[in-house]
């Protein structure tokens, strides 16, 4: 788990979770590591979160890996965090 973004607005967490796969039948390697995970996205003020994987979360990466290139501001960020937001359904519940 990696902090990857801390605003006033929003919280962005990276999972990275690996894992071994059972043994193939000879062929390959022998190095079956499997990598899962995704992002945990946190709107503090709507107080819900989504977790996004797969195809989305690829392309989440790709478009804050092309927003870091032009150094944007924190609200820049924010802005493109938000796009995210109407997916979000999940309320954040603190135990």
């Amino acid at each position: 788990m990696h902090m990857l973004y801390n605003s006033d607005s929003f919280v962005v967490v990276q999972f990275e979770m690996t894992g071994t796969s059972a043994p193939s039948s000879g062929q390959g390697s022998g190095s079956d590591a499997l990598t899962h995970g995704g992002y945990e996205i946190v709107d503090k003020f709507a107080r819900k979160e989504i977790f996004i994987q797969g195809a989305l979360a690829e392309s989440f990466k790709e478009g804050v890996e092309a927003l870091i290139k032009t150094e944007p501001s924190e609200e820049e960020i924010d802005d493109y965090i938000e796009r995210f937001a109407s997916l979000m359904q999940q309320p954040v519940i603190l135990h």
